[in-house]
């Protein structure tokens, strides 16, 4: 089990205040890359702990303990996608069908004997669904049902980076727990201690989230990628999004979007108030480049790749995909 971050200090101790009157299910939100699952894990590790320290953090050494480092407590279950608990273990497919993105129906549905059984040990049952927006309308529509109902002393952990795409129903019957973005200071300094040598960069890239930071840090995911579109896209004139499209196909097409996404919203700043928010060694071309942007034409892009995000995970021709979005782009500086 992860011990707490640096920045998770007021959330643990708000999560000890409800201790005394749980309610059936909490709802833990905010960005990705935060540590909201380390903490929801410690959350449910202590609950079901025999002898919890002072601070509410679990013995680690108890039978409960044990049993839930080695993934095998009985009064407790991770309910998330398979293509997570794939990559989790390893497990690369050749070919047949891809692991799901999606939380199923049969998945929850599984959760009912479980729901309806006395606790092994006396105490909470607990459930974690992560991320919990990834449940398709069966799914959620049965964990509603589920939540409508409550059993005694089982705890519903749902943690989530879009409540948004969330049922209202489902929303209205969970207790809120927002979970802020650490400060810039606090992630670069937590960054610094594990190793990355440019913390404020990596940080910047990722939106402020310290652990998606380390995780691109330390395997360079999407560096590449990177590297060659801000190559491209610092010189709209010259741009030829054809050839940029093709020698980016291979990528995947998320990094390519997210780096467009920071891009035009630092475009997008730097037009309404001077300032730039992921790329401040870039500042000066970006203020260049956006005073001949039309305000309008940028917000549709944005819009354009808020809807290509959408569809980034499975686009039928990832070629024609990038093109698209980059033709788009080079037609900003149109005029």
């Amino acid at each position: 089990m992860k011990s707490l971050y640096p920045w998770q200090t007021e959330s643990w101790q708000a999560l000890q205040g409800l201790r005394a009157r749980l309610p059936h299910a909490l709802l833990l939100k905010g960005a990705q890359g935060i540590g909201k699952l380390d903490l929801a894990y410690n959350f449910a590790q202590s609950l079901l702990c025999e002898k919890p320290r002072a601070d509410g953090m679990a013995c680690q050494e108890c039978n409960s303990c044990r049993w839930f480092e080695q993934d095998s407590h009985p009064d407790f279950r991770l309910i998330q996608p398979d293509a997570l608990t794939a990559a989790e273990d390893g497990e690369e497919k050749s070919g047949g069908k891809k692991p799901s993105r999606e939380i199923s129906v049969d998945q929850i549905r599984d959760l009912s004997s479980f729901a309806n059984l006395s606790a092994h040990c006396g105490g909470y049952r607990v459930v974690v669904v992560y991320p919990a927006e990834a449940m398709n309308n069966n799914a959620a529509n049965s964990l509603l049902k589920t939540l409508e109902e409550p059993t005694d002393k089982l705890l519903f952990l749902l943690v989530t980076h879009k409540p948004q795409q969330l049922l209202p129903t489902i929303l209205s019957r969970c207790l809120s727990f927002a979970m802020h973005t650490p400060t810039r200071e606090a992630g670069a300094a937590w960054l610094t201690q594990q190793g990355v040598k440019n913390p404020d960069y990596a940080l910047a890239q990722t939106g402020f989230a310290p652990l998606q930071a380390l995780g691109w840090a330390e395997s360079g995911e999407g560096a590449e990628e990177r590297s060659i579109l801000l190559a491209a896209i610092r010189q709209p004139a010259k741009l030829d999004a054809l050839a940029l499209a093709d020698s980016l196909q291979r990528s995947a097409p998320v990094h390519v979007i997210h780096c467009l996404q920071q891009w035009c919203h630092d475009l997008s700043s730097a037009k309404l108030a001077g300032s730039v928010r992921y790329f401040p060694e870039q500042a000066d071309l970006i203020v260049k480049l956006a005073g001949g942007i039309s305000p309008m034409a940028l917000m549709r892009f944005q819009k354009e790749l808020l809807e290509a995000r959408r569809a980034a995970f499975h686009p039928l021709n990832p070629k024609l995909f990038l093109e698209s979005l980059l033709l788009s782009y080079r037609q900003l500086f149109a005029a």
